[in-house]
């Protein structure tokens, strides 16, 4: 049950980040809160790990995401969405997260061009931001998304 909540959480994220290309702090910051919240009340994340899980998974997440922040290539609202998640998980769903977001890039930059000959018309205005004609800066909730159901798929 908690992995549904996380998993409605990281698709909403995800369709935000792909129509405006940020997500905003009421989803990021307002999740981080309740998990931290959640975490002293109980004395463990939203899955049931130990606390001390909780903060390493948030060291793993600094510690992987901002060098990548101050080279500009992770946005702020993806910082604090993986912090967010790292607050509510464990190590397991958040290195898992970040390896299957990572395999999720390198097949969408693989297949893209076939992938996006199949998808209707009103689907291709959805997500056309994940064109790459339209910027250099692609949104990347989206891939934590995949990134996550794989890390959910594979921790079960």
């Amino acid at each position: 049950m908690q992995s549904i909540v996380l998993l409605m959480w990281l698709a909403l994220c995800a369709e935000q980040d792909l129509r405006e290309r940020q997500i905003a702090n009421t989803l990021t910051l307002g999740a981080a809160t309740c998990a931290l919240g959640y975490l002293f009340i109980t004395g463990h994340t939203w899955i049931g790990a130990d606390a001390s899980e909780g903060g390493w998974a948030l060291a793993i997440v600094m510690l992987l995401t901002l060098p990548g922040y101050m080279l500009g290539r992770f946005g702020a609202g993806d910082v604090k969405l993986l912090a967010a998640l790292a607050l509510a998980t464990d190590r397991m769903y958040v290195l898992g997260t970040f390896i299957g977001a990572g395999i999720a890039v390198l097949l969408w930059l693989a297949s893209r061009r076939w992938l996006w000959s199949l998808l209707s018309q009103k689907v291709r205005n959805r997500i056309k931001q994940l064109t790459e004609d339209l910027s250099n800066k692609q949104p990347f909730a989206p891939f934590i998304l995949a990134g996550f159901i794989l890390a959910a798929v594979w921790v079960q």
